[in-house]
C-alpha cells in the first residue's frame, strides 16, 4: 500500500504529482494523499468558487489558490522553455486575470423534454452541464445565461445549439449555430430576444456562415484607444486586463525601433498600441490573413493618424521573406496555436535584432524559440500569463535579441 505522500506540483492537465509520480486529481501542492488517493488539504488548497466545478470542463484548478495557480503558470512556460535548452535572461512575474473578467465565452444549449440546458461540455464529454452560475465570465457575459436558455427552450433545435459570446463596445455580441429560423415566430421570437437583452448584434448561423439579424449600431471594439469595427466572430485577447499587460509589455520592449511589423496581426490588438506609444512616430505594418479582420485594421488605421498600415497576406503560405523583414527595426508576432513554423525560419534568416512573441501554446512557442535561439536571438525576456482562470490553458509573452 502506498504511503501518505506530499504533493509536489500539478501536471500539465492539473493533476497534483507527486515525489514518486503519482497524479491525483483535485489535490495542489502542499496537499497530503494517502494511499486510497484521500486528500489532506494544505495551505494552498482552495474552496472551488463553483458549484459546478470538477463536472464541467471549463475550469481544472479552482481547488488551488492564487498562489499554486501562478506557480502553475510559471512552470508550463519556463519549462517548455528548458525543454528545448532555453534558459530566459529575466522571468518577469506572472499575471492572473481576475475573476469576473471574461469577455469571450463559447456555450452549448441544447433543447430538453423539460426545457433546455445551457452551458460548458462536461469533461471529456459531450455532455453540456446546465450552469445557474459562472465566476470566470463578466458579468455582462454571465446576465445572459438564464435568457439563452429561455431562447433555446423555446425555439432551439434537436441537437447541439453553439452559442458564442463577445463583449464588445456596445454590449455583448452573440452568435448562434446549428440554430435554423424556420418561419415568422421563431424569427421574430430572435429580435424580441436582442432587443430585450440589448445586445449590440445577434448572428444567426445556419450553415453558411454567421448572418446578422440584429445590429443597432455598428458592433466596436477598443484597442488602445483606437475603435476598430469587431466582425462576428473576431478574436479578441480573453480578458483586457490580460490584452493591456501584454499590449505594455510589447511597447516597452520594442523601445525605440520606428517601423515595426507585426505579425498574425488580427484586428490589430498590438498594432495600435504599438504606434499609439510615446512621441516615438513608429510606424507599424500589421499583417493579417483573415479578411475581415485585416480589412477592420486597415479602417481603423487610416482613420487613426495613418501610424498603422495593413497588409493582407497568409503567414503560413507566404512569410514574409528576409528582404522584406530585415527593413524593419523590430517583429512582433502573434500566431495561432500550431505556432508560425515557416515564418520563424524566416526571421531566423533575417539580420532582426529584435522580436517579440506572443503565445497561446507553450510547446509551439518553445519549438519556434529554439529555432529562433539557434540563429543567434537570445530569450531575454519572458513573461507567462493566466488569462484564462482556473483553466490549464497557458499564455505568454517573450522578447528574443541579437
Amino acid at each position: 500500500m502506498n504511503l501518505p505522500e506530499p504533493i509536489i506540483r500539478l501536471a500539465a492537465k492539473g493533476d497534483g504529482v507527486t515525489a514518486t509520480g503519482r497524479h491525483v486529481s483535485g489535490a495542489v501542492p502542499g496537499d497530503i494523499v494517502d494511499g486510497e488517493g484521500n486528500i489532506t488539504p494544505g495551505p494552498h488548497h482552495a474552496v472551488p468558487a463553483c458549484r459546478h466545478f470538477t463536472s464541467c470542463g471549463g475550469c481544472q484548478l479552482q481547488q488551488a489558490d492564487d498562489a499554486a495557480l501562478a506557480d502553475f503558470v510559471r512552470d508550463r512556460v519556463v519549462n517548455a522553455a528548458r525543454g528545448q535548452g532555453l534558459e530566459p535572461g529575466e522571468v518577469l512575474p506572472v499575471h492572473l486575470s481576475p475573476p469576473a473578467t471574461r469577455r469571450r465565452a463559447g456555450l452549448h444549449g441544447l433543447r430538453t423534454a423539460r426545457g433546455a440546458v445551457l452551458g460548458y461540455r462536461e469533461g471529456g464529454s459531450h455532455r453540456v452541464v446546465d450552469l445557474a452560475e459562472c465566476p470566470v465570465l463578466h458579468p455582462a457575459l454571465a446576465a445572459l445565461i438564464a435568457p439563452l436558455r429561455r431562447l433555446v427552450a423555446a425555439h432551439g433545435p434537436k441537437g447541439i445549439v453553439g452559442i458564442d459570446l463577445t463583449l464588445a463596445d456596445q454590449g455583448v455580441e452573440a452568435n448562434l449555430s446549428h440554430f435554423p429560423l424556420e418561419g415568422l415566430g421563431p424569427t421574430e421570437a430572435a429580435l424580441d430576444f436582442a432587443r430585450q437583452q440589448n445586445l449590440a448584434r445577434l448572428t444567426i448561423d445556419q450553415g453558411y456562415g454567421p448572418e446578422t439579424i440584429w445590429e443597432p449600431e455598428p458592433v466596436t471594439v477598443r484597442l488602445s484607444g483606437v475603435s476598430v469595427a469587431l466582425p462576428p466572430g473576431a478574436f479578441l485577447q480573453a480578458t483586457q486586463d490580460a490584452e493591456e499587460l501584454m499590449v505594455a509589455d510589447a511597447v516597452a520592449w520594442l523601445g525605440h525601433a520606428r517601423v515595426v511589423a507585426d505579425l498574425f496581426a488580427g484586428l490589430g490588438t498590438f498594432a495600435f498600441g504599438l504606434s499609439a506609444a510615446g512621441d516615438t512616430g513608429r510606424k507599424v505594418l500589421a499583417v493579417e490573413a483573415e479578411r475581415a479582420a485585416h480589412l477592420a485594421c486597415k479602417s481603423a488605421g487610416a482613420h487613426s493618424g495613418g501610424q498603422v498600415l495593413a497588409l493582407h497576406r497568409d503567414l503560413f503560405r507566404s512569410p514574409l521573406q528576409p528582404d522584406e523583414l530585415n527593413r524593419f527595426d523590430a517583429v512582433m508576432i502573434d500566431p495561432p496555436r500550431a505556432g508560425a513554423r515557416a515564418q520563424v525560419a524566416e526571421i531566423a534568416r533575417s539580420t532582426l535584432e529584435r522580436v517579440v512573441y506572443v503565445s497561446c501554446n507553450p510547446s509551439s512557442w518553445a519549438r519556434d524559440a529554439a529555432v529562433l535561439a539557434e540563429a543567434g536571438l537570445r530569450l531575454s525576456k519572458l513573461r507567462p500569463v493566466g488569462q484564462f482562470r482556473w483553466s490549464t490553458h497557458v499564455e505568454l509573452v517573450s522578447l528574443f535579441e541579437r
